[in-house]
């Protein structure tokens, strides 16, 4: 492995990192909202979180110790469970938020199990409490059930009840942080190059690939040159989480990082260097120890089931891993979903060419745009390109499509029984017998299977039909008949006949 840049020994305290977990709909937005003193949460399609992101803030606790804040917002909902790991995994400290109405649900213990994993400190927010139904108590007690034991409860976890609406209890959650933080003895140098991790990367089609760090250690400086796995980018456009340009950046510090020649891993660390000659030789390094990988797309065929191949193109990485979570999902006995690939940016005519030759494919976007070329190559060739601005919208969309577009499968129904009561005569094949319907309408032209004792015997085709002496075309339940049935099997008293009809589902 290529060595990493030089590292200097002299720490000073820095700032924590703070990630939000907790179920959907538990006020995790809300409560960042009111930190912020934005409306993060009108401006989210669905009125849900769908990509993590990062926050900085300052506060005063009521000691006076004044010092900031760095927070990662994590979506609750269950697709999205790789970005709450991610958030564990980069933060110092979680705040793990339950809802007082609620009490713990299937992703506060996700979110829970994310934390443990990490071995991240953590403290808990009830929130909610201006609710009518809120009962803090009873929500202690369900934390308590399901191995979270909170100060007074058994266990030594702080929390605060709080409302991210009203405010109430947020400067009490902060000042928490602030102590948690000193007694964590988070430190720091920024003497040395910047440490840290990608949390997002995004493909814009004018300004290309940029991502989302999180500096743990060290500073980053306008140019410096960043590395993340194979990927390079030199520091000449870097925004802070306003999206306001700066040149220079130190630890727990979120910015945003445009000009990347490659798309950096989400999750992975990143390191900088003080040139671009010395980011490049490391990258080159790195690649000469890696396998070399084919980049091809192999759709096998699978007996009795249609393959399905999908593209994914979304706006971040994270979308794309909660959109693929959603669509492993998707089961369905004659249909296989493959995801072939998936993408950051627009949809292009690249994306169309890949899938081609392919019979059945689509390429599906979220939160990107079709440009024109594609369209018109999609349209030409057939290929249905949609997209949406909900993850769940496009997983419901893609449910209903492979319903529709199963394969069609041909399965006999059984319309009618009716019991052989007499034997009469027979001719090769022809005979002529009398019986009584038992259920359904039995008809003419209906092909039959003849059961003895519950045994299948034969089939045949009754071909004319008598209803009380008198031709007719179907004879309903409880009435007799007398009837000529082709069959290679001679019919006798006693058997069911079981008329049946073919039909596609």
């Amino acid at each position: 492995m290529p060595k990493k840049p030089a590292l200097t020994n002299e720490q000073t305290k820095r700032a924590p990192i703070i990630c939000i977990m907790g179920h959907i709909d538990h006020g995790k937005s809300t409560l960042l909202d009111y930190i912020r003193k934005t409306n993060i949460v009108d401006k989210e399609a669905g009125g849900i979180t769908q990509c993590i992101s990062a926050y900085e803030v300052h506060h005063t606790t009521t000691e006076g110790v004044s010092g900031s804040i760095t927070f990662l917002d994590t979506p609750g909902h269950e697709a999205f469970q790789k970005m709450r790991e991610r958030g564990a995994h980069v933060a110092d400290i979680a705040v793990l938020i339950v809802s007082a109405e609620d009490g713990v649900k299937k992703q506060t213990l996700e979110a829970w199990n994310a934390i443990k994993a990490h071995n991240t400190p953590y403290v808990v927010a009830i929130n909610k409490i201006d609710r009518p139904n809120a009962d803090v108590e009873r929500t202690k007690l369900s934390l308590a059930e399901h191995g979270i034991y909170l100060e007074g409860y058994g266990g030594d976890i702080s929390y605060v009840p709080i409302s991210a609406k009203t405010g109430v209890g947020i400067p009490e959650l902060l000042d928490i942080l602030i102590l948690t933080a000193d007694i964590s003895g988070l430190t720091g140098s920024k003497q040395k190059p910047a440490e840290g991790f990608v949390i997002e990367t995004e493909r814009d089609a004018k300004k290309g690939i940029s991502a989302t760090l999180v500096i743990k250690d060290g500073t980053l400086s306008s140019g410096m040159c960043v590395v993340c796995g194979t990927a390079l980018s030199p520091v000449r456009l870097m925004e802070n989480f306003l999206g306001k340009k700066i040149t220079e950046a130190s630890f727990s510090s979120p910015v945003h990082i445009t000009g990347w020649d490659g798309v950096p891993l989400v999750g992975e660390p990143f390191v900088t260097f003080e040139s671009k000659k010395e980011a490049e030789k490391y990258v080159a390094e790195i690649k000469r120890d890696q396998p070399t990988k084919k980049n091809e797309h192999v759709i096998e065929a699978v007996q009795g089931k249609k393959v399905i191949p999908v593209v994914i193109k979304s706006d971040a990485v994270g979308s794309a891993e909660a959109i693929e979570h959603e669509l492993k999902k998707i089961h369905h006995d004659r249909v296989i979903v493959k995801v072939i690939y998936s993408g950051i940016g627009d949809i292009t005519e690249t994306d169309i060419k890949a899938v081609s030759g392919t019979e059945h494919a689509l390429v599906l976007g979220f939160n990107v745009k079709v440009d024109s070329q594609a369209k018109a190559l999609s349209e030409r060739l057939a290929i249905p390109v949609l997209v949406f601005d909900i993850i769940y919208k496009l997983a419901e969309w893609l449910l209903d499509y492979v319903t529709t577009h199963a394969p069609r499968i041909e399965v006999e129904e059984i319309v009618s029984e009716a019991k052989v009561l007499k034997f009469f005569s027979k001719t090769k094949d022809k005979q002529i017998i009398g019986g009584r319907v038992l259920k359904g309408e039995f008809k003419l032209g209906h092909r039959v299977k003849v059961m003895r004792r519950e045994v299948l015997i034969g089939e045949g085709v009754v071909r004319e039909l008598q209803k009380q002496k008198e031709k007719a075309s179907e004879v309903q339940e409880g009435f007799e008949f007398g009837a000529l049935v082709e069959s290679k099997i001679e019919v006798a008293p006693g058997d069911i006949l079981a008329s049946f009809i073919t039909v596609e589902k």
